[in-house]
């Protein structure tokens, strides 16, 4: 997990605010979320694996947040999330594991259907850089690889944050 401070901070994100966190693996950006946007707000933390979602219910649980719903689901599949209802769609280190040219249309077109109008799309992913660690570099993505895809589905690049080895990458829905 980057500096959460940093990342938040970026976000924007506050109380009342609904929060999507997909591919969320053990939970900690969901975490960190679920105390800013407080009970008046909301977490969905969204992972394909039924294992994370049971260890972060679990976590969840000990703390007893009331805020954070973890479901089972998969990025190239329609969403279980109702329509306009989320401020913040983030994703950490998914993408670049996905067949974007098949699965783009499926993934973009959903994050825009559950976004609210001016809601935020907020991507981090790997430097397309060569590093001795992460994924290969043919399957890092740039950030201008990223725009010109997310663009196509109505969508504005509104930031750009250097996290080091990362970058996030925020879009806004048009």
């Amino acid at each position: 997990m980057h500096d959460p401070d940093l990342i938040f901070s970026e976000l924007k994100l506050k109380a009342g605010d609904y929060f999507l966190d997909m591919g969320c693996g053990p939970g900690d950006y969901s975490i960190w979320a679920s105390k800013i946007v407080g009970n008046s707000g909301m977490v969905y933390a969204l992972e394909k694996w039924q294992d994370l979602i049971d260890d972060l219910t679990e976590k969840v649980d000990l703390k007893e947040f009331t805020n954070i719903v973890g479901i089972v689901s998969d990025i190239t599949k329609p969403l279980s999330i109702e329509e306009s209802c989320i401020d913040v769609y983030f994703i950490s280190t998914v993408l670049h594991s996905l067949d974007l040219a098949k699965d783009s249309n499926m993934i973009f077109n959903e994050v825009h259907r559950v976004l609210k109008p001016d809601g935020r799309l907020a991507i981090i992913e790997c430097k397309k850089e060569e590093m001795s660690f992460g994924p290969p570099l043919h399957m890092r993505l740039s950030p201008e690889e990223l725009e010109n895809i997310i663009t196509k589905y109505g969508f504005e690049k509104i930031d750009l944050t250097d996290l080091g080895y990362n970058y996030m990458i925020q879009f806004r829905k048009n």
